[in-house]
């Protein structure tokens, strides 16, 4: 039988290429034998201006949940579930996309901005896809690790979580960004 890492945190191994996943931390929210989806928690999504100023009265900033679909929209919520339609995630984080409800909420007062984290787009994995990049050592699953997920992470989340874990990670932790610069 699979091991399945919903709920579970995930952290990238740093690479030379630099992509989107370098330095990641993920939460895995579904990972079934069809595949897994997840949301990068630590990475400011720095191109979409998304303002939901007129209705918020706020700007609100946006994180990259990865790089499919990044023109859908997923709301992370700690508290009160303020929609019918959402998926949970653990006794006090969900997952949803009705941005109307979340707009609606905010207004009435019931929820706060900063219980809320938005994100563009989602990491997605097909089938056994996760398991194989496991195997090889792209990710490093960590088991339990308290965070608050809607909190302003930024690169600092990655490397406090590589230290962390000790050990070899330590290397990690402190290997420059651009690993010519070493």
């Amino acid at each position: 039988m699979n091991k399945f890492y919903k709920g579970k945190i995930l952290i990238s191994t740093p690479d030379i290429s630099g992509d989107l996943f370098s330095r990641s931390v993920v939460l895995i929210i579904e990972h079934d034998n069809n595949g897994a989806f997840g949301l990068i928690l630590n990475k400011k999504n720095k191109n979409i201006a998304l303002r939901l100023k007129d209705a918020l009265g706020q700007d609100v900033e946006i994180y990259e949940g990865g790089p499919v679909d990044t023109d859908r929209f997923f709301f992370l919520i700690k508290g009160e579930i303020i929609t019918e339609n959402y998926l949970k995630i653990d006794n006090e984080f969900y997952l949803t996309e009705d941005l109307a409800s979340v707009i609606e909420a905010f207004v009435d007062g019931r929820i706060e901005l900063s219980k809320i984290k938005v994100f563009a787009g989602y990491s997605g994995w097909s089938a056994l896809q996760l398991e194989a990049e496991l195997m090889n050592k792209y990710w490093t699953p960590v088991e339990t690790y308290n965070i608050d997920y809607t909190s302003p992470n930024d690169q600092t989340l990655w490397k406090k979580m590589m230290q962390n874990l000790g050990g070899e990670f330590l290397i990690w932790a402190n290997a420059p960004d651009d690993f010519n610069l070493n």
